[in-house]
């Protein structure tokens, strides 16, 4: 489905930079290990900064992809860590860490097509 968005108007970062941004900021506090986790929570405040903004874009629908990524990612995680005290709560971590890069990598690829991120069901 091809849709129309309307022109960005020039004043300070382009949205596509500014989702380049917050991408990049979400994949710096990962590749980390939560070394710099401050980059992930930056990359999402962002988003929520900006989403307004992009309301009628396609970088809406990615800033919607990555708070939604952020949130369900910490829930996982919450309960892994939880579940380690039966001692399956390392499987599920790695297994929520794949999905979070999985949708990461899928959306930043999204929008080096200028497509919005589409979820499988």
């Amino acid at each position: 489905m091809t849709q129309a968005y309307p022109p960005e108007d020039g004043n300070g970062l382009s949205m596509r930079t500014l989702t380049h941004v917050i991408y990049g900021l979400f994949s710096l506090g990962l590749l980390s290990a939560g070394f710099f986790g401050i980059a992930t929570i930056a990359a999402i405040v962002l988003a929520y900064l900006k989403r307004a903004d992009a309301t009628g874009t396609v970088y809406a629908r990615h800033f919607d992809w990555v708070i939604k990524t952020f949130w369900w990612g910490l829930l996982w995680f919450l309960l892994s860590g939880l579940a380690t005290f039966i001692f399956i709560g390392w499987i599920t971590g790695v297994i929520a860490l794949i999905w979070v890069v999985y949708r990461v990598i899928k959306g930043w690829l999204a929008l080096a097509s200028s497509q919005p991120p589409f979820a499988e069901y």
